[in-house]
């Protein structure tokens, strides 16, 4: 079986637009979270979210390219720029070999609920325009993608709650494992507008602290109220050692672990087990033992029972190892979808540049948190070896062990 290795990233989320600047976010513990009155105009409970911008696209994609993206879909476009730049894999590269791509994205609603406003309005479908079909589909961000990079490899759309874009790491990194695939451009996407995060809002899980929208977020923390939503897009280029070292490729890190599992029970209440069970099915594959993790970056979304439970989860694995936790969504909010592609993204920054990002806005620590060695403010300390954990909806669990790269 092959190695995999990551040779490009890409990221624009609430933190920042580009690598470099979602860096300097999470070295200084900065949070992208902010208040937002056409929420709260529209019937929100909460109106709190990450604040992320829609790109204009204009400039780098014809009008025919730009009628079929949503929201979503621009995300993962301006990530997976960056991705390939970072590979240094050019469109002619793309044209001339094939290049998979596998994406997280579990719903597209501002474009399903526009096309119908259209329709209830206007009594005639023909007004929704060509590019409402492509919109309004879940594997919008695939097919727009695989279109505009002229992509002949796997073609794919993981939908699997917040868990998506882990899996879609995970799914690539076995198809290149086995040789059924050279590069695999992986990630995840989410759209943060007003229509899709209502039906969430509604389940009352969204953290109520609307006075101090950056301190709302609490991961752990004894006192948390709730989640906050956020979005935007992460893109990974994934691709076997051979190819990365025939291109000249620079390796970022190498894919060793992936594990998975469901709960089996309840459809919105995480248990242990199934967490557990995801992190060592992916030490075991890995070939690694808790003694050898450095650092793992936590699902934690700041409600009371997920943070506790994988609290739960990660001692039971871990014991007496107590490697360094954070949970990056405490700078970010939950980003749904696109969350297990992106905080691999920031563990992976956190790796080349020797620090670990803080898990803020922990003031006390819950009971069943204590046994973690929870990073409260920002620690210069290398990782060789991180875990990145993500749960879903419905119980889906994925857990990814990345190591940095040796001969």
């Amino acid at each position: 079986m092959g190695r995999v290795v990551i040779t490009g990233m890409g990221i624009y989320s609430c933190l920042g637009e580009n690598l470099e600047e979602v860096k300097n976010s999470l070295y200084q513990g900065k949070s992208g979270i902010v208040f937002d009155q056409e929420r709260k105009d529209f019937g929100y409970r909460s109106a709190l979210t990450g604040k992320v911008a829609v790109p204009n696209l204009k400039k780098q994609l014809s009008r025919r390219e730009r009628i079929s993206m949503g929201e979503e879909a621009q995300y993962a476009y301006i990530a997976t720029v960056e991705a390939l730049k970072n590979a240094q894999v050019d469109l002619d590269f793309l044209i001339h070999n094939e290049v998979g791509i596998i994406f997280g994205n579990d719903s597209t609603a501002k474009s399903v609920i526009e096309s119908i406003d259209i329709v209830r309005a206007k009594k005639d479908t023909t007004l929704v325009g060509s590019g409402g079909i492509f919109k309004s589909m879940n594997s919008t961000v695939t097919m727009n993608l695989a279109t505009i990079f002229k992509l002949k490899g796997i073609n794919l759309t993981v939908s699997a709650a917040c868990a998506s874009g882990s899996h879609s790491v995970g799914l690539g990194f076995h198809l290149i494992k086995s040789g059924l695939q050279e590069m695999v451009i992986c990630g995840g996407a989410q759209e943060i507008n007003k229509f899709a995060m209502g039906s969430f809002d509604g389940l009352g899980v969204f953290a109520t602290d609307e006075e101090n929208p950056t301190k709302a977020c609490r991961p752990f923390d004894k006192n948390r109220t709730g989640l906050v939503p956020s979005g935007g897009g992460a893109s990974l280029v994934l691709e076997s050692l051979e190819s990365a070292k025939k291109r000249g490729a620079t390796i970022l890190g190498e894919v060793i672990g992936y594990g998975f599992s469901s709960n089996g029970e309840h459809i919105s209440t995480p248990n242990i087990d199934g967490p557990s069970r995801a992190m060592l099915k992916a030490l075991d594959q890995a070939n690694v033992k808790p003694t050898d993790i450095d650092y793992v970056n936590a699902h934690a979304t700041s409600t009371p029972v997920g943070d506790q439970n994988e609290a739960k989860a990660i001692h039971h694995v871990f014991k007496d190892r107590k490697p360094y936790v954070s949970s990056t969504k405490s700078m970010t909010g939950h980003e749904c979808w696109m969350a297990g592609a992106s905080e691999i993204i920031y563990s992976m920054l956190m790796m080349q540049h020797s620090f670990i990002a803080p898990n803020i806005n922990l003031e006390e620590v819950d009971d069943d948190a204590k046994e973690l060695n929870l990073v409260q403010k920002t620690i210069n300390e290398k990782i060789d070896v991180f875990l990145s954990n993500s749960f879903g909806f419905g119980g889906t669990n994925s857990a990814i062990v990345i190591k940095k790269y040796t001969e």
